[in-house]
């Protein structure tokens, strides 16, 4: 199987040069020249198998060149040892009648960028060897709260690479700007941007078409990567948890194979959703995929009305995941929903580059329409799903999951559809305690660090490891600058 540029169908590449180099050299993004089918009987194997071996058999029909073998130990490194505090790795909980939530926050991190980032690094190093590249990869991401930590995490000390992560500056929760700043490892990196994660985003995608910058990296043995999800070897691994979703239902009987299930993913960057819409191209029986925004709503627009418009109000929200609006994987989506056409897709991201927007064609919108819906809510409405689905079900959940529970209440409001959900439920809730002990009805939360504890104490659930473990660690990066100085950054740190 080959992999084209999103820009430009010519261009291709193998699976390894796509996930070692990120991003095609045109801008665009690398995706499979054809979505694998599931054969009949898939499902019901798989069904029987645990997370480890579902995510082997599903990587593999993507992964040409990757051998058995390799997969088996890169599963068996990413999801088991005990990363995970769940043996489920992503297990799926009922949370009222007809809704189930999809926890993806159980990792060395507690949100979901760590099923796909224990993975990367596997599938990276993997990549470099089979390209014969024998320089150092130098990745670079930007982060919206949760890819930093979980890019840090997963290639802290992995030999032949280093990793640069920018986050917006006052954009992220303390918790995760926390996790960032005290990571450790040789060949890690951290810098805040004073701006917002469009700002940093931008920044990452300029730094790697700046010829001067390659050039000065490559004189000292060096490339650059990425670790965002515009990298496939990120958003390959989401795909597997969407499947293993629908197969742990049909395990418990909830479903039988065939049935339909909605899904509600809370969306920023739409990497998450866009795993479950090639799950669903794969054969799982996905009904509509529901896209939840919050008050950054241009994914909600658009996929009303088929016009994206970054010309709008930025606002910093309650669930800083989501707060972007230039939605990178959105690109994929219409590589897919225009059969492939790369002039058609080049000319909207031209268009989004120039003008800051574009109109896509009716037959797109239509397409669009097909698969997915979409809504928003405010920090307010956020806020009240989390009391509602505490003092209702003594579900905790975090802001960014309950931006999904409310537009799915919405959605269902207007459509009648009785269709069984699942929630993607992206991150724990204490890495968000001001937010949700404020939300619970506590009159002064604590800020910071203090909140998990008290979070822990009001809830009497006890926070994840990893996040109780950030007590007493030391500060080990705090520069920050401006948006059109990143690579002043790149070269102190690096070079």
């Amino acid at each position: 199987m080959y992999y084209v540029s999103t820009r430009d169908r010519l261009r291709k590449t193998t699976v390894s040069g796509a996930i070692a180099y990120g991003l095609a050299p045109d801008g665009g993004l690398y995706t499979p020249e054809a979505i694998p089918t599931l054969a009949g009987s898939a499902l019901n194997t798989l069904k029987d198998m645990n997370y480890q071996q579902r995510a082997l058999y599903l990587m593999n029909m993507y992964l040409d060149g990757y051998s058995a073998a390799e997969l088996v130990g890169f599963c068996s490194r990413a999801y088991g040892g005990g990363k995970f505090d769940d043996p489920a790795v992503a297990p799926v909980r009922p949370v009222e009648e007809g809704t189930y939530a999809l926890e993806l926050w159980h990792g060395p991190t507690c949100a979901f960028k760590d099923l796909a980032l224990q993975m990367l690094p596997h599938l990276l190093t993997a990549a470099l060897r089979k390209e014969g590249e024998n320089k150092t990869a130098c990745i670079l991401a930007a982060t919206s709260g949760d890819t930093g930590k979980g890019a840090l995490e997963g290639f802290r000390d992995v030999p032949g690479t280093r990793i640069l992560v920018f986050y917006p500056k006052d954009g992220v929760s303390a918790v995760q700007e926390m996790q960032m700043n005290t990571q450790e490892g040789c060949n890690v990196g951290v810098c805040s941007v004073v701006g917002n994660f469009d700002d940093a985003q931008t920044g990452v995608k300029r730094i790697f078409s700046d010829p001067e910058l390659k050039a000065e990296l490559a004189g000292r043995g060096m490339f650059l990567s990425s670790a965002n999800s515009i990298n496939w070897g990120r958003v390959l691994p989401q795909i597997v948890y969407y499947v293993s979703a629908y197969c742990d239902l049909m395990k418990e009987g909830v479903l039988e194979k065939g049935d339909k299930l909605n899904v509600c993913v809370p969306t920023g960057n739409f990497g998450n959703i866009l795993a479950a819409y090639y799950a669903k191209r794969m054969g799982v029986p996905f009904g509509k995929l529901i896209c939840a925004s919050n008050r950054n709503n241009v994914l909600t627009d658009f996929i009303r009305t088929g016009v994206y418009d970054r010309n709008r109000p930025f606002y910093n929200t309650i669930s800083p995941s989501m707060d972007i609006l230039i939605s990178s994987n959105l690109e994929r989506l219409l590589h897919a929903l225009t059969n492939g056409d790369a002039a058609q897709v080049k000319g909207y991201m031209d268009s989004l580059a120039e003008h800051g927007r574009y109109e896509v064609s009716g037959g797109l919108r239509r397409n669009l329409e097909r698969d997915f819906a979409a809504g928003f809510c405010d920090d307010e409405e956020a806020k009240k799903t989390i009391a509602r689905v505490w003092n209702e079900r003594k579900y905790l959940i975090d802001p960014h999951t309950a931006v999904a529970m409310n537009v799915l209440e919405q959605y269902r409001a207007e459509t009648g559809d009785a269709t069984p959900v699942l929630v993607a439920s992206t991150a724990s809730p204490f890495k968000f305690g001001p937010a949700v002990l404020e939300a619970l009805g506590v009159s002064q939360p604590q800020q910071g660090l203090e909140s998990i504890g008290q979070l822990a104490e009001f809830t009497g659930i006890s926070a994840p490891a990893p996040l109780e473990n950030l007590a007493g660690k030391r500060i080990r990066f705090d520069r920050t600058v401006e948006k059109d100085h990143m690579t002043d950054a790149i070269r102190e740190m690096l070079l």
